[in-house]
């Protein structure tokens, strides 16, 4: 067991040992996969395989929630409508968000984002951020803005848009090395926070949410392929790159 601070601290997800499986150790595809038992979440019986199978991602924006504390009555941007800026939105609207406004490129991915809960969605390629922010949210601006889509522009975005006073929270993985206006940070005083991941109570709370029904996880299965086929599953993805949220490998029967 890992001696480090974080894992001593409770935040094992930080784990200066830390090894995502599938990632930098083997995963599901490989023959043979163990897990310790110390790492593994029941599932309600209740709960189909589907459903279980986006648990994780869930998890993911649970802990991206709960890293601003309390979120009741807020008014939130989330920058970026793909699987998880959507799971995002649902997440922090079920924790009591009064509205979100998701922004992104696509009207596709908007449009759905719009299906599953979000109060406005903005194509950024179509209307200013900050004219959009201040038509959804009036002069006061948002509480919170979640860069789900992690570059350069959107977080320029967040940054130059923002209230100040007010919080930016980072939950995408950045590529490469970030420009970050720190003069604009420091005039505002922004906190500008990160995400990680995710521990065992983000999975039991997201849980509890699809249990509650208030997370719609239907709407982001794209499509469903054998295990037999999961090069395709790969393919299809690189090849429907804005349409497609989550893909579902089926592990029970391989005959479907």
């Amino acid at each position: 067991m890992c001696k480090c601070h974080p894992c001593r601290t409770g935040k094992y997800n930080l784990c200066e040992e830390l090894k995502v499986m599938g990632f930098q150790t083997v995963g599901a595809g490989s023959e043979y996969f163990a897990v310790d038992a110390k790492n593994v979440t029941t599932v309600p019986d209740h709960l189909s395989y589907d459903e279980a199978a986006m648990i994780e991602p869930l998890a993911v924006t649970v802990h991206a929630a709960n890293r601003v504390g309390d979120v009741k009555d807020k008014d939130i941007v989330v920058i970026g409508a793909g699987p998880i800026g959507i799971l995002l939105v649902q997440t922090l609207k079920a924790k009591g968000a009064r509205k979100v406004m998701v922004t992104d490129v696509s009207d596709y991915r908007l449009e759905l984002a719009l299906k599953c809960g979000a109060d406005f969605a903005v194509n950024t390629k179509k209307e200013d951020f900050g004219e959009a922010m201040l038509r959804c949210f009036g002069p006061d601006k948002a509480d919170v803005i979640y860069d789900c889509a992690g570059n350069n522009t959107t977080m320029e975005q967040a940054i130059k848009h923002s209230r100040k006073g007010s919080i930016i929270v980072l939950v995408a993985v950045f590529e490469g090395m970030a420009t970050v206006d720190l003069a604009t940070l420091n005039d505002k005083e922004l906190d500008l926070n990160t995400t990680m991941m995710y521990r065992h109570e983000d999975y039991v709370e997201a849980i509890e949410l699809v249990e509650a029904g208030k997370v719609k996880l239907t709407p982001l299965m794209s499509k469903h392929f054998a295990f037999r086929d999961w090069e395709k599953a790969y393919e299809y993805i690189d090849n429907n790159r804005e349409i497609t949220m989550k893909v579902l490998i089926d592990v029970n029967n391989d005959d479907d």
